[in-house]
């Protein structure tokens, strides 16, 4: 949940401020991980020690002590040096510039860390170092990493920097992406991850040597066997160690290069487009301007070597651009993401659907027991909204499932079951262990994700790209209507040789295609809800009621109001009324009510007669025209009319605004709400 940047320049020359810029920025862009506090490890002037700063608050604060500090001389020019920073997402102790990273391993600095994750042995690796007279100056487990490194060094002077590294991180239990910096080891960079993301951007003059860096392997490791990679029968291939001599990437011609190590490509992409994804286990070692990378163990299906992947996202779409705030930029984006979601995959001439990523795996898929449909928070309601459809075009058994509550359980998982994870940015900590949980009982894995090279993504046998664009903003919108898009598509692929559902597809491919105008209608609605808002924002709660398909939207209207604005507020199946929810209803609660010409609209006339018996006002959400609907409220937000399994998409957009305004008028952080982050990469 916290943000890593580091900058590695090997015989690239540069001032201590265009490094300190370097890291900053890099951290601006990662704020949306975490900014209760920031920090930076960078040489002193002698090179000789290493200097940090550190200080509470966002990126801006850290940016104010930095370059107001007189004592940096910020024009000296080096010619390699290694800067780390972070951004921190506190779980152990609060939010201090004691508990923030980077973390040292004792006053002279010896060895410092940024960390992304959480070690959840880190009470007894602490005891451990306790007894060997090391003391603790922080409340972050993060210490102990710093500490432990040095006590190895210590113990093992002759170790390399990257041997340390491996030796600190098989004593580690829980996951993390660490990188790490060292006066004693100048000019030298070691990164490692386990179950939080990590990559290298590789910039360089001339063109590089190779497009893959080979893999390397302890002499004397011997290969294991992954039984969580190989489900339905698939054969693994050996690996052949490569010789370290042989195997280090740098670049073919002029050696100047620069290295950039983050926890996501928006932080490198203005730098550099090239970047290795790293995998679990993997070490990333750099000396001497050489990339190199490590395994823990080597498992018999690895790959021999990492890609450098080109990434295609453009620095313009990580810029607010005429926005005040990312997350409005990102809800007047949906026009554009949910064609993009479409785009090449959809053909409105003959009505097909091709989904590449899982073409070759839909025989399969039909032929399963059941579908299972995981996620968490905004993702679990882009689940939710489309089980209904699911069920009925593939009449398949559906599953919809909590990733937390899906692991407590210890849920029976089948060979012949299809799992679907779903996650905006693939890393979701409490998603991805239900993944291998599930591949490790041989069932087939279909992932639905956002961010190219994820850990759900490389994981996954197959899957969707929803092709959102980057998302900033904490609170999800439009990668909760692309996620939305993605399963309606799947639901058409599976229902494709239906001839007795051929209506029924005809007349959702006709609602796909007019969807982005319909989106761009509603979202005309925004002064209007403005001024909804301006109503509602000194209200303590606020209940969100309707059923059917549009249960999910309240579900996830009620998400949205909770992040950005901390009002409490409640999504309520409208048929659950009368059990317990009635209760609330009187002159003085806001009660939206999502009322459409849908199977379920006479249940919903129903229940929002119930809601004004009892003195209730009801905010309607309703379609555009309906006028006997309209009847029973005087505040009403009318919303384009589209097939009916659609419809929670038109539906939803008013809710996002309304939070959106709502947080506005309160004063809240828009982007960046309290006590969250965007990638929550820990249970």
């Amino acid at each position: 949940m916290c943000g890593i940047f580091a900058y590695l320049n090997y015989l690239t020359p540069k001032s201590r401020k265009e490094i300190l810029e370097l890291l900053v920025g890099g951290l601006k862009r990662l704020e949306y991980r975490g900014y209760d506090s920031a920090g930076v490890a960078l040489d002193s002037a002698d090179g000789k020690d290493i200097s940090i700063i550190k200080k509470q608050g966002k990126v801006k604060a850290l940016e104010e002590e930095i370059f107001y500090r007189t004592n940096i001389d910020f024009e000296s020019k080096v010619y390699s040096h290694v800067g780390i920073a972070h951004t921190r997402w506190a779980t152990h102790g609060v939010p201090s510039e004691v508990n923030s990273h980077p973390q040292r391993s004792d006053v002279e600095h010896a060895f410092v860390v940024v960390h992304n994750g959480i070690v959840t042995n880190y009470k007894e690796v602490k005891t451990l170092l306790h007894q060997r007279g090391y003391s603790f100056e922080s409340e972050t487990d993060t210490e102990v990493i710093a500490k432990l490194i040095h006590h190895l060094w210590v113990q093992h002077p002759g170790y390399s920097f990257r041997e340390l590294v491996e030796q600190v991180v098989q004593q580690l239990e829980g996951a993390f992406a660490l990188c790490f910096k060292s006066k004693y080891f100048p000019g030298e960079c070691v990164a490692t991850r386990r179950g939080s993301p990590l990559l290298v951007g590789i910039k360089t003059k001339t063109r590089l040597a190779t497009d893959h860096v080979p893999i390397l392997y302890g002499k004397d490791e011997s290969p294991c066997v992954n039984k969580d990679h190989r489900p339905h029968g698939r054969t693994e291939l050996p690996v052949i160690p490569r010789s370290e001599s042989t195997s280090k990437f740098q670049p073919l011609e002029d050696k100047e290069v620069e290295y950039f190590f983050a926890s996501d490509a928006s932080a490198v992409i203005e730098h550099t487009n090239r970047v290795i994804f790293l995998e679990d286990d993997d070490v990333a070692a750099v000396k001497e301007g050489a990339l190199s990378i490590h395994r823990l163990r080597r498992c018999m299906d690895d790959p021999h070597a990492r890609e450098i992947t080109t990434l295609k996202m453009e620095i313009q779409e990580i810029m607010k651009g005429n926005y005040e705030y990312f997350m409005q930029k990102e809800i007047f984006e949906q026009p554009e993401s949910v064609v993009n979601t479409m785009r090449g995959r959809l053909n409105f001439r003959d009505n097909s659907v091709t989904l590449g990523g899982i073409k070759d795996y839909i025989p399969e898929i039909k032929r399963c027991r059941r579908l299972m449909l995981i996620g968490c928070g905004t993702s679990y309601h882009s689940a939710i909204a489309t089980r209904q459809l699911l069920e009925e075009l593939t009449e398949l058994p559906v599953m919809v499932e909590l990733a937390s509550d899906f692991l407590d359980r210890n849920t029976p998982v089948f060979r012949d079951d299809v799992c679907f994870f779903i996650s905006q940015s693939g890393e979701t900590a409490d998603t991805l262990m239900a993944l291998r949980y599930c591949k490790g009982r041989g069932a087939l894995i279909v992932g639905i994700t956002n961010t190219v090279g994820s850990s759900i993504c490389r994981e996954s046998h197959c899957g969707v790209h929803i092709n959102a664009g980057p998302e900033i903003g904490v609170a999800s919108t439009k990668a909760y209507t692309s996620q939305f898009i993605s399963l309606v598509m799947f639901a058409l692929v599976m229902s494709e040789d239906r001839i007795s559902l051929g209506s029924r597809r005809q007349e959702i491919i006709e609602g796909l295609k007019n969807l982005d105008n319909l989106i761009r209608q509603v979202l005309q609605l925004d002064e209007k809800v403005k001024e909804l808002a301006k109503s509602l924002f000194q209200h303590k709660s606020l209940l969100i009621m309707g059923r059917g398909y549009n249960f999910a939207t309240c579900m996830e209207g009620a998400l949205k109001v909770k992040e950005l604005t901390y009002m409490h507020s409640e999504g309520i199946m409208a048929g659950e009324l009368k059990h317990g929810p009635l209760a609330l209803v009187d002159d003085s609660m806001p009660v939206i009510m999502i009322v459409m010409r849908d199977p379920v609209y006479v249940k919903c006339i129903n229940a929002l007669q119930q809601v004004t018996a009892r003195d209730g006002k009801p905010i309607l959400i309703c379609e555009e025209g309906d006028e006997e609907t309209k009847m029973f409220a005087d505040r009403i937000l009318e919303v384009p009319k589209t097939v009916d399994c659609l419809q929670a998409i038109l539906a939803v957009i008013p809710l996002q605004l309304l939070s959106f305004h709502i947080a506005v008028l309160r004063g809240c952080n828009v982007d960046c709400p309290r006590n969250l982050a965007k990638s929550v990469t820990v249970e």
